[in-house]
């Protein structure tokens, strides 16, 4: 059993900066990929970005590449999502996914190649 939890959502101008942290549980974590997922309302859940079990290998939808950056410290189970320049339409649901199924493996960014969710932290952008 893996259980997430995000934290360090909030609301910011636009072109702000906001960090979100993932802790999760677990003597395994540092085997599996982690990635970050959004949900705006009225949309469907999509990827944001992903980090290898190494933090090797990092992968990034297109709308927030050379915006965000995603870390992970494996000797405190926490994975990270820096935030930069902020947009209004980042404002979102945030979550942390934990990809159990494949230990040691690439970095995924489909929904369903996610085992275990956080409850979300909402981040809001204004204008």
């Amino acid at each position: 059993q893996v259980q997430l939890v995000e934290s360090g959502g909030g609301l910011v101008q636009a072109g702000g900066s906001l960090r979100l942290s993932c802790a999760a549980s677990g003597r395994t974590f540092s085997s599996y990929a982690m990635g970050w997922f959004r949900q705006a309302p009225g949309k469907e859940r999509e990827f944001v970005a992903a980090i290898s079990w190494s933090g090797g290998r990092t992968s990034y939808a297109d709308s927030v590449k050379g915006r965000f950056t995603i870390s992970r410290d494996n000797a405190k189970n926490m994975v990270y999502l820096q935030m930069n320049s902020l947009k209004p339409e980042d404002t979102a649901a945030y979550y942390c996914a934990a990809d159990t199924r494949r230990p040691w493996g690439g970095v995924v960014s489909g929904i369903r190649d996610y085992t275990y969710w956080g409850q979300g932290t909402q981040v809001t952008v204004s204008s």
